[in-house]
C-alpha cells in the first residue's frame, strides 16, 4: 500500500505546520507555493493560546522563543508623543500563564519551514490552476505544468484562496468585510529605533493608527490600520498608506516618508471568513482560507497553527480521509467560531470610531495595571481558552524533543 500523499497550496503557516505534523506522522507531503520564495513583508504577532499549545507539542517553542522580542510595555501616544495609557506586557503574560512569545511572522514562517524534514518537497514560484478530484483522490494541477495526484488537497493559501475559490465558489460568497485595511513596512532608523527599543508604541488616534518596534540593528517594524469601505485593494499601497495615515502625527510622517517600495509593503482587508463547510470531497481548507478571525482580533498564527495541528490528528487517526475531515471540522469550528463572534464586537475598540470610545479605552488601559483587573483585559484579549489541542497533544504519539528544540521526522 503507498504512503498517503498530500499536497498543500501555501507555504504560510498553517501550510508550514500542518506539512511539519503531516511529515512527522510519515505521510508524503507537497507543499506549493505561487510566490517565488518565502515573503519578507508581515508584522509583529503576539502568539499565544491554541497555535502556543500546538508548537509545545511538536517542539518548536526553544526556536520560536530565540527569534522572539521582549517588549516591557504597549504604550498610546498623542499627536505630540506624549503618553496617554498603556499596558505592561508582562502581566498580560503571566495572565496567560507565560504561554506568549512576540515575533515577527517572517520569523514564525521561518522556524516552521526550518522544522520540516527534507522528505517535504518545497515548492515555490508554482500556482495552482486546476482541481480534479476522483473517487480516490484529487489531481492538482500548476502552473509550472506539473500535474500531481494526492489523497488529499489542502488549501492554506490565506484569505483570498485559489483553492477555495476553484472549489467552494467566488470569493464574495464567504468574505466579510469589517471595514478596515490595514498595512505594515520595515524602515531604518537609528533615532527612532532607540527611542522605541523594547516597547510597542502606537498612535492614540480615531479613523486610522500607526504602531512601531524596533528590531534588530537599526531597523524599526510599523504596523496601520484604518477605517475604510472600500473593499478592493490598492494598485499602490504605500499612496494608500500615506493617505491614509497623513493626519496622525508624532512619528508618523517619518514612517511614512521612508516607507518602502509598494512591493515590500503588506497590505490587506481586515476580514473574515465564512463559509458553511470547510471541505468538499478530498479538498480542504485550514487557516485563513477558511477561518479568518480579522487581524484586529489577534490570534490569526495561533488559530493557524492550532487548526493545522487538529487537522493532522484526525487524519492520521480516523479510518478513511472523510471521516478525519468531519472529525477535524467538528473539533475546531466551535473554538473559531467564539474567535470570530469576539472579533466583531471587539474591532470598536481595537481601533475606536467616537472620541467616548477613545477615553474609555485609555481608562480601561489604565486600570489593567491593577490586580485582577489584569486578568479580566488579559481574557478580554485572547478570549475563552481551547483544551482541543491540549487534549490531543495529551494522546498523541510524540517523538520527545531532540537537543534543538524539534521533535525527530
Amino acid at each position: 500500500m503507498s504512503t498517503p500523499h498530500a499536497v498543500i497550496a501555501g507555504a504560510g503557516i498553517a501550510g508550514l505546520a500542518l506539512a511539519r505534523r503531516l511529515a512527522h506522522h510519515g505521510r508524503r507531503v507537497t507543499v506549493v507555493e505561487r510566490a517565488p520564495g518565502p515573503r519578507p513583508q508581515g508584522y509583529m504577532i503576539d502568539f499565544f493560546g491554541p497555535g502556543y499549545d500546538a508548537a509545545r507539542a511538536m517542539g518548536l517553542l526553544p526556536r520560536l522563543q530565540e527569534l522572539g522580542h521582549d517588549f516591557s510595555e504597549a504604550v498610546l501616544v498623542d499627536e505630540q508623543g506624549r503618553r496617554r495609557a498603556s499596558v505592561g506586557f508582562q502581566r498580560f503574560a503571566e495572565a496567560l500563564g507565560g504561554s506568549l512569545v512576540s515575533i515577527m511572522r517572517p520569523d514564525l514562517e521561518l522556524a516552521l519551514r526550518e522544522s520540516l524534514p527534507d522528505s517535504v518537497d518545497l515548492v515555490y514560484g508554482a500556482a495552482l490552476t486546476g482541481v480534479e478530484e476522483h473517487a480516490d483522490g484529487v489531481v492538482v494541477r500548476l502552473s509550472d505544468g506539473r500535474v500531481l495526484e494526492a489523497d488529499l488537497l489542502a488549501g492554506a493559501d490565506g484569505i483570498h484562496s485559489t483553492v477555495r475559490g476553484l472549489v467552494f465558489g467566488p470569493e464574495e460568497d464567504h468574505l466579510l468585510h469589517l471595514g478596515f485595511h490595514t498595512g505594515a513596512f520595515v524602515f531604518e532608523d537609528a533615532d527612532l529605533h532607540a527611542r522605541t527599543q523594547g516597547r510597542f508604541l502606537l498612535t492614540d488616534s480615531l479613523g486610522a493608527q500607526m504602531g512601531f518596534y524596533a528590531l534588530d540593528g537599526d531597523r524599526v517594524a510599523v504596523f496601520t490600520v484604518h477605517r475604510t469601505r472600500d473593499t478592493t485593494l490598492p494598485e499602490d499601497p504605500r499612496r494608500a498608506l500615506r493617505e491614509a495615515c497623513a493626519g496622525l502625527g508624532w512619528e508618523v510622517p517619518r514612517a511614512l516618508e521612508l516607507c518602502p517600495e509598494p512591493g515590500q509593503v503588506y497590505y490587506d482587508h481586515v476580514a473574515q471568513v465564512r463559509m458553511d463547510s470547510w471541505s468538499k470531497g478530498r479538498v480542504v481548507l485550514l487557516g485563513d482560507a477558511c477561518q479568518a478571525v480579522s487581524l484586529l482580533a489577534g490570534q490569526g498564527a495561533s488559530m493557524g497553527v492550532g487548526g493545522a495541528f487538529v487537522l493532522a490528528e484526525e487524519l492520521v487517526r480516523a479510518a478513511t480521509v472523510r471521516e478525519g475531515l468531519e472529525r477535524y471540522e467538528a473539533r475546531w469550528r466551535p473554538v473559531v467560531q467564539e474567535r470570530q463572534d469576539a472579533a466583531l464586537t471587539g474591532t470598536s475598540w481595537f481601533l475606536p470610531d467616537t472620541a467616548l470610545r477613545l477615553r474609555l479605552r485609555r481608562v480601561v488601559l489604565r486600570l489593567s495595571a491593577l490586580p485582577g483587573v489584569d486578568r479580566l483585559v488579559a481574557s478580554a484579549l485572547s478570549g475563552k481558552p481551547s483544551r482541543v489541542v491540549g487534549d490531543l497533544a495529551a494522546t498523541a504519539a510524540l517523538t520527545a524533543p531532540g537537543p534543538d528544540g524539534r521533535t525527530a521526522p
